[in-house]
């Protein structure tokens, strides 16, 4: 189940917190964006809200940046590598540790965790958008260029939205 969901509006430039029994509505603001962007979000956040509603949150327009670095790399890397080597940045916790908050009743830890994983994700898109590519560390601990490369109808969404005023919408995680 979802104990606690942020999204990151790009239109109101603010963080919007949902809980469980706001479930409707937070489908509702996914429903409204031009783009929905997450890391791991098809895989694993669309899954779970699937349980709580019958639209198909895979017919929404999204990105996902872990299926962008799979579709280069050919393997997945954890968005805490990511944001170190890119951002200079760390993931406040993870997922076990979520789960831990959430039997101890803390949903003002398992806010923060989600909140500064959308930061995260917000800000490697800008930087890739920016930059072109991320950074990581291969096996020999190298720092390595991850270029970003969309396709077609991203782009067309991107750039038609920032001609039209509309923003990206980053959106993760759930815990």
């Amino acid at each position: 189940g979802v104990s606690v969901a942020i999204v990151f509006d790009s239109e109101m430039d603010d963080y919007v917190t949902y809980l469980e029994d706001e479930i409707d509505q937070l489908v509702d603001h996914l429903n409204s964006f031009d783009l929905v962007v997450g890391f791991n979000n098809k895989r694993f956040d669309n899954r779970v809200l699937s349980g709580y509603t019958d639209l198909d949150l895979n017919r929404l327009p999204s990105l996902d940046l872990l299926e962008e670095v799979h579709k280069y790399l050919g393997y997945r890397l954890r968005l805490d590598s990511l944001a170190e080597h890119t951002l200079g940045t760390k993931k406040t916790a993870d997922g076990l540790q979520a789960l831990q908050w959430y039997k101890e009743g803390r949903l003002d830890l398992i806010r923060q965790y989600c909140r500064k994983d959308v930061e995260i994700t917000k800000n490697l898109l800008l930087h890739g958008l920016e930059e072109g590519y991320f950074l990581f560390a291969n096996k020999s601990k190298q720092k390595v260029r991850l270029p970003l490369t969309l396709d077609k109808t991203i782009c067309d969404i991107l750039y038609q939205g920032q001609s039209k005023g509309a923003k990206i919408h980053p959106v993760v995680p759930l815990a």
